[in-house]
Parts: C-alpha cells; sequence; structure tokens
C-alpha cells in the first residue's frame, strides 16, 4: 500500500500567493522597465474578476507582461532560485513545515499539487524535501520560457485529473494507496472529496463551510 501525502502551495504552505510575488521580484531583478506594464496586469486581474478571461488566460497575459515572451532558460534558473530562497526563508508557516515533516515520518511519499506554474514552485518544494511536483506547466522551446500554459491549468477539477494522472504515471493504482490531501481553498474540493483523509488548512470562508458540512479536519498552520 502506498501512503501519499499531497499539499497545496499558495496560501496552505506559503504565506501569500506565489505567482505575482514571483512576476514582480524577477521583473524587478531582470526586467525592472516592465514593471511599468503592472497597471495593465491589473486591468487583467480585473477582467478575471468579471469573469471576461478565465485564470489559464490571466496567467499568460501577466508572465508576457512582466517577463515577456522569450524568457531565456538561464535567467529563469536565477529568478526561481532567488525566489524559493526567499519564500523559504520567510514565507512558509510553521505549522506546514511541521505536518510535513510528519508526514515524512510516517513513511509518506511527499507530494506538492499547485495551479501555481512547476517550473518554480518545484524549487520550493525541493528546498522543503518534497518528493514529486504536479503544477501547471509552461511551454519551452530553443532554450526559452514562453507565456503560454502547455496542458491544463492545475486548479479545481483539473488538478484531481492531473493527480490522477500522475498516480497512473507512477503505476500507483488508486485501490492501492491511502491519500491525505491539504488545502487552503474550496476550489479543490473535487480532491478533497476524493482523498482518504482531507484537510482543510487555513480555510476562507466557504472551505471552512464545507468541510463542516463534510466531515473534513480543519487545520491551522498559522498556530
Amino acid at each position: 500500500m502506498h501512503a501519499i501525502a499531497i499539499y497545496d502551495l499558495d496560501k496552505t504552505i506559503t504565506h501569500a500567493p506565489t505567482w505575482t510575488a514571483f512576476l514582480i521580484a524577477s521583473a524587478r531583478a531582470q526586467k525592472p522597465w516592465r514593471l511599468a506594464l503592472l497597471p495593465l496586469a491589473g486591468v487583467a486581474t480585473l477582467g478575471y474578476a468579471l469573469k471576461l478571461v478565465d485564470r489559464a488566460r490571466l496567467k499568460q497575459i501577466t508572465q508576457r507582461l512582466l517577463l515577456g515572451n522569450g524568457w531565456q532558460d538561464a535567467r529563469v534558473a536565477r529568478a526561481v532560485a532567488d525566489f524559493a530562497d526567499g519564500v523559504i526563508a520567510d514565507g512558509i508557516y510553521t505549522g506546514a513545515r511541521a505536518a510535513i515533516a510528519a508526514d515524512r515520518a510516517a513513511g509518506r511519499r511527499i507530494v506538492l499539487a499547485t495551479a501555481s506554474y512547476a517550473f518554480y514552485a518545484g524549487a520550493i518544494a525541493e528546498r522543503l524535501g518534497f518528493d514529486d511536483v504536479i503544477g501547471t506547466c509552461v511551454v519551452r522551446d530553443n532554450g526559452k520560457v514562453r507565456a503560454r500554459i502547455e496542458g491544463e491549468n492545475c486548479y479545481g477539477a483539473a488538478k484531481l485529473r492531473m493527480i490522477e494522472a500522475w498516480l497512473a504515471g507512477e503505476g500507483i493504482a488508486r485501490d492501492d494507496a491511502t491519500v491525505r490531501f491539504y488545502t487552503d481553498h474550496v476550489s479543490d474540493a473535487p480532491t478533497l472529496e476524493w482523498a482518504d483523509e482531507a484537510f482543510a488548512v487555513n480555510a476562507h470562508g466557504p472551505l471552512r463551510l464545507l468541510a463542516k458540512l463534510k466531515g473534513w479536519t480543519i487545520l491551522d498552520f498559522e498556530r
């Protein structure tokens, strides 16, 4: 039997969402003139709030605005390392570190499943000792990172599909695994329902209410 612990990233493990912070930090360090385009990114975010663009499209627009559509791999690697080091230094919940350590000590395989881009979330996961990463993938070609998502945005029902695909790729049958899943957001309800043990962590109002109705464990990694 495979014992697996799957964690969401933003606001489950980290104090704050990571995508916008990564964009701004990377632009400031490598392409500071692009920070002048932040108001346009704000317009795109408003478009998302008004349901004019979806989350995947929003990611692609903001990446193109702040990092361009042809970010060289060497620059990406530097930006990712710098950002991950900063998040690890002061952006991780103490409770998350403790839960990860406890799951590891119990012999569970530790997996990150996040809507964040895997190319930088993976660096954070590596520093925390994760075994595997499931995340949104980005198109790479000719030694450059493009402002286009490859495959699905790892969010909501798509996250569960990607977790199931990962299990299949690892040759693990669902009946041969016990899975616990930690998240802060109600968008992950499909995966919480699917997991053997569901944990609502630092839950916002809608998830806290759903967790109480479903009998899921509620945790606070801030304490």
